[in-house]
């Protein structure tokens, strides 16, 4: 009866958040490496709140970051290289340590050759979300025509109209469609309302309370993958 498995990205299929903090912090030091004048903990706190400002998706957080830091921190330096410094760093850290959640890529796999089409429903920017599964290599598992970034739908989580949206598209009844997710605001009540299977990816860092019963808790990609098997019957090794 499941027909489609379709997954969040972020800290479901990458885990995104520990991966920001690794790059961000390379990036402060590179910056300190250019010349920048000031404490590693102190500015990587200060960026931290640009972020939380300006939102993940800003563009300039560097050039902000250096606004908010004491006019000697940048004594003598040329503060377009400094900036450059930090982005570099953590465009640096990307092609380096990018990469799926162990188990993610090959259950994938798994499931397309099951005959199970696997998609994404995600939020963000297109540019960044369709970055993220070229970088971690997961398009070849990918239906491309279940793929669905908020920004291109204009809907954003939690609204249930992009879970419907996502239905509509494939031609699927909610009850054939599965979804994984980090986040139980975003990723459990909007499909769980709408009848879809929910599988709440529960990762150590992001511990909290699910106001809707999932239908599975998983903690990794081994116990989706005998779930899948032994509930509901999709032919995986």
């Amino acid at each position: 009866m499941l027909k489609a498995v379709l997954f969040d990205i972020d800290d479901t299929l990458v885990a995104t958040t520990e991966f920001a903090l690794r790059a961000r912090r390379n990036a402060v030091r590179a910056m300190l490496d250019a010349g920048l004048r000031a404490d590693e903990e102190e500015t990587l706190e200060e960026l931290s709140e640009v972020i939380s400002e300006f939102t993940s998706n800003y563009a300039h957080h560097y050039d902000k970051l250096l606004l908010r830091l004491p006019p000697e921190a940048l004594e003598g330096l040329n503060r377009g290289l400094v900036v450059a410094a930090g982005v570099a760093a953590y465009h640096d850290t990307k092609i380096r340590e990018l990469v799926p959640i162990e188990g993610a890529s090959q259950l994938l796999e798994d499931l397309t050759a099951a005959g199970v089409r696997v998609g994404i429903i995600t939020h963000g920017w297109t540019v960044k979300q369709a970055e993220k599964l070229i970088r971690l290599g997961l398009i070849p598992h990918l239906d491309p025509e279940a793929i669905f970034i908020s920004d291109q739908i204009g809907i954003s989580k939690p609204n249930p109209k992009l879970y419907q949206v996502a239905l509509s598209r494939l031609g699927l009844e909610a009850g054939e469609v599965m979804y994984v997710g980090d986040n139980p605001e975003n990723d459990v009540v909007p499909p769980a309302r709408l009848g879809m299977k929910t599988v709440w990816a529960r990762r150590a860092s992001k511990q909290s309370e699910s106001p809707v019963e999932p239908d599975h808790v998983v903690e990794g990609f081994g116990e989706l993958r005998r779930i899948l098997r032994r509930v509901y019957g999709v032919p995986l090794p």
